[in-house]
């Protein structure tokens, strides 16, 4: 499985800090919370996505296009892994 290193961590959180939209600090959300559960909307989550295509110069496949891929940071820091390698 492929891990990205805290500061990159810390990166999708500033990212989801800035376009989630988020009642509360990405920093104060543990990795595997569900971040809908969290109050990231669907459309602030295609804001996250495409932040994070520009932050870490990815493109995510359509495979990807979906709610899973973004319901906690730790599923996205797995996609953002695999994307990277």
């Amino acid at each position: 499985m492929e891990t990205l290193s805290a500061a990159d961590v810390a990166r999708i959180r500033e990212v989801l800090d800035k376009f989630g939209k988020l009642p509360l600090p990405a920093s104060n959300i543990e990795g595997s919370a569900d971040l809908y559960d969290s109050g990231l909307t669907s459309h602030a989550s295609v804001n996250v996505m495409i932040a994070l295509e520009d932050e870490f110069d990815i493109e995510f496949p359509d495979a990807m296009l979906q709610k899973a891929t973004f319901a906690s940071i730790e599923s996205i820091a797995t996609a953002v892994a695999q994307l990277t390698d």
